[in-house]
């Protein structure tokens, strides 16, 4: 059974930083593509960054330059890093886990089928 856990998350103020990790365990499939979705209060969950088990990235515009994704195959974790942080980034942050031959880095959530719990990120201003 694939489990994701996701920690990390906390409250921090405007400009500052905070690193998420995601804790897969359950599979052992080689080609895999991880992800970080997120949700604010009153709004749409929306993809934030991808990568793939080549190691292929995507970001979404809002976050390009500030968070970086990555992954510690041999840990199976996956990583966020958020750098300048902004009010805006304020929401619950999901990781996701798709496992399928030749998938390939996405932010269509509808594309993954594992997901975590979530982490809470709040940034004050």
């Amino acid at each position: 059974q694939v489990q994701l856990v996701e920690s990390g998350g906390g409250s921090v103020q405007s400009g500052g930083s905070l690193r998420l990790s995601c804790a897969a365990s359950g599979y052992t499939y080689s080609s895999v593509c991880m992800g970080w979705f997120r949700q604010a209060p009153g709004k749409e969950r929306e993809g934030v960054a991808a990568i793939d088990s080549d190691g292929s990235t995507s970001y979404a515009d809002s976050v390009k330059g500030r968070f970086t994704i990555s992954q510690d195959n041999a840990k199976n974790t996956l990583y966020l890093q958020m750098n300048s942080l902004k009010p805006e980034d304020t929401a619950i942050y999901y990781c996701a886990a798709e496992l399928r031959n030749g998938v390939v880095t996405t932010l269509a959530q509808y594309e993954y089928k594992y997901w975590g719990q979530g982490t809470q990120v709040t940034v004050s201003s």
